[in-house]
């Protein structure tokens, strides 16, 4: 593999290997793109299958985490993280170790939760580094950011019913929610009290107990949720939900959720529109985590957090409007969205030199 390749065509301005073996960590650090700030993004603990596909991985959330970034009017760039472990084997060494190469990068990047790392990782990263957001409320950070996350697909959902039906009232809409972890947990919730009519799953039965026993949600099998019949699907899992397999078997008329790169490849995007379905991209919907952690730097506010997160709403029908305007998919307009915001401050950045 020419790993330079995939660099080069991402545009992506650093990619690093960190190896500490006495702590067993194999890790990958992607730095995006800064223009607007420095790269923020969690890391991600999954046991890959093979080095190609956490670099890959890394690549491709990174890059995401520059757009959502952008589209969210922050002052960040984007970044990711991956640890290639068995999230059961990680360590209190472990994540030390990735702290302190996260350090060498001199604030550059910043790193915080994601897939299988946790608040508590944090703090262990904190112990090597300043440069860590998320970390526990004690230690003056925001905690667990997927409270925000779901709150801002909900804010999501109620801006893309607006188009898509006429109206943000979410009474008796049909909503199905794909994974019932921490995002998809607190979006329910607050669907429920919308008045919605939540159908979940989730590969793990307990998550789909605890979601049914405290908020009387329908539950259906992990293989069945996408062929509901449903006004909303909302990816709340791993991303490549939307794909050439499961195209042909949507039967809904809005696909919003909190999941991360929810299409397998950018062409479907095009698909979903040709099948007269509306796409919120991922990285505007579920920026709310984002924004959480991002509220961290200058001191942690809740009231400006969830302040923010309302914008998302506005940010969608931005992207919507760019979308009609100029005749492309949504996925495409929230792209075009981003890179006008990072090309403008960059021009500025230049003219400052000249």
């Amino acid at each position: 593999m020419d790993v330079f390749a995939p660099i080069i065509e991402r545009k992506h301005e650093q990619v690093c290997f960190c190896y500490e073996e006495s702590a067993g960590l194999r890790c990958i650090i992607a730095i995006h793109d800064t223009t607007l700030g420095p790269a923020l993004g969690g890391v991600r603990i999954w046991n890959y299958a093979t080095e190609e596909d956490a670099f890959m991985d890394a690549l491709r959330l990174s890059k995401a985490m520059t757009y959502k970034a952008a589209v969210a009017g922050l002052g960040l760039g984007g970044g990711k993280a991956v640890i290639l472990c068995d999230p059961k084997q990680k360590t209190e060494a472990l994540m030390r170790a990735f702290g302190r190469f996260v350090d060498t990068l001199g604030g550059r990047y910043i790193t915080a939760e994601d897939v299988n790392s946790s608040v508590e990782d944090m703090e262990y990263v904190l112990a090597e580094t300043k440069h860590v957001c998320g970390i526990p409320v004690s230690r003056g950070g925001s905690g667990d950011p997927s409270p925000l996350t779901g709150f801002g697909v909900w804010h999501g959902i109620k801006a893309t019913c607006e188009v898509a039906f006429g109206t943000n009232e979410l009474n008796g809409v049909r909503v199905a929610v794909q994974g019932l972890g921490k995002v998809g947990f607190f979006l329910c919730k607050h669907l429920k009290a919308d008045g919605a009519h939540v159908i979940g799953s989730d590969i793990d039965p307990e998550r789909c107990e605890h979601a049914q026993k405290e908020l009387g949600i329908e539950l259906c099998g992990p293989q069945d949720i996408i062929e509901q019949d449903c006004d909303v699907l909302a990816p709340c899992a791993l991303g490549g939900v939307i794909n050439d397999k499961s195209l042909p078997k949507l039967r809904c008329k809005v696909v919003a959720g909190g999941a991360n790169n929810q299409l397998a490849e950018e062409r479907h995007g095009a698909a979903l529109e040709e099948r007269g379905i509306l796409y919120a991209p991922d990285y505007v919907i579920n920026a709310g985590g984002l924004i959480n952690v991002y509220c961290e730097i200058d001191g942690y506010n809740q009231d400006r957090a969830l302040r923010m997160c309302t914008t998302i709403r506005q940010s969608l029908k931005t992207v919507y409007q760019i979308a009609k305007a100029e005749k492309i998919t949504t996925a495409e307009a929230a792209k075009r969205m981003a890179i006008r915001r990072i090309e403008s401050i960059r021009k500025l950045r230049r003219l400052r030199k000249a």
